[in-house]
């Protein structure tokens, strides 16, 4: 689907599709098709089912956001463009959109008192710590150190968060599978995110590890400020995604805040 979006992009805004294709940050958040699919003969595919809809969700943290939304709107939406995929296409049926600047999650998460913050990962959360070493859990400083970098390359300067790994350790507290649904409930996967050509001009997969499932995280002798920062991010996220890979359907995350 990135491919196919990033095509899209360049063919109505070829700066804009470029900036993408450049951009460090990740700044097209992609949450992959979701719905029924069938088998595939491919390793690592699926296939999808013809008459059957499909839901995708895209975050824009890019610099100028309000570019390349428009590029997409443009060519999805008014002009009625198709996605283009390698054996078929889809077609835009519905299109809904939001948006929240910096200081607007900012000032919604000074709205909570002591909150309660419950993240889904939809999709396998590939966040790297070291290297390329990826973490299995949702641990409180990998979730929130990965938002903080994506916060901190896409927001304006006066506007930066400054979160230790003491202040989140410290005054966070993981619970994964809030519900008690079925006990400790976290799966782990692994997943194709990218395909490379080798020094013999082979394709290479590349895998990355991750995990997905429900986590709520809660605040123990917090200040303010922390409270404050810790639940911007986690609204954030909706819109960045979490981990590596995010606009390869990775780290696709629903969020809940309950005072």
């Amino acid at each position: 689907m990135y491919s196919a979006l990033l095509s899209i992009l360049s063919d109505t805004d070829e700066d804009v599709g470029s900036s993408v294709h450049d951009s460090e940050l990740g700044s097209l958040h992609c949450s992959g098709l979701q719905g029924r699919f069938g088998e595939s003969d491919r390793p690592h595919h699926k296939t999808l089912l013809p008459g059957e809809t499909y839901e995708l969700s895209l975050g824009i943290v890019h610099p100028d956001d309000e570019a390349v939304f428009q590029a997409l709107v443009n060519a999805l939406v008014l002009e009625g463009e198709s996605i283009k995929l390698s054996h078929g296409s889809l077609t835009v049926e519905r299109f809904e959109s939001e948006n929240a600047s910096p200081e607007e999650l900012l000032e919604q998460a000074s709205e909570y008192d002591d909150p309660t913050i419950e993240i889904t990962f939809e999709t396998p959360t590939c966040i790297e710590e070291s290297g390329e070493v990826t973490t299995m859990f949702p641990h409180r400083w990998a979730v929130f150190n990965s938002l903080q970098g994506k916060w901190n390359k896409s927001c304006p300067e006066d506007l930066e968060l400054d979160l230790s790994r003491k202040d989140v350790e410290a005054h966070v507290i993981e619970k994964p599978d809030p519900g008690q649904h079925d006990g400790y409930c976290l799966d782990t996967h692994s997943v194709l995110v990218n395909r490379v050509k080798n020094d013999d001009g082979e394709n290479r997969n590349l895998f990355s590890q991750g995990f997905t499932g429900t986590c709520a995280y809660e605040f123990k002798d917090a200040s303010e400020s922390v409270e404050n920062a810790v639940t911007a991010l986690a609204l954030f996220g909706e819109y960045s995604g979490i981990g590596s890979a995010v606009a390869r359907g990775c780290g696709d995350v629903e969020v809940e805040i309950d005072s």
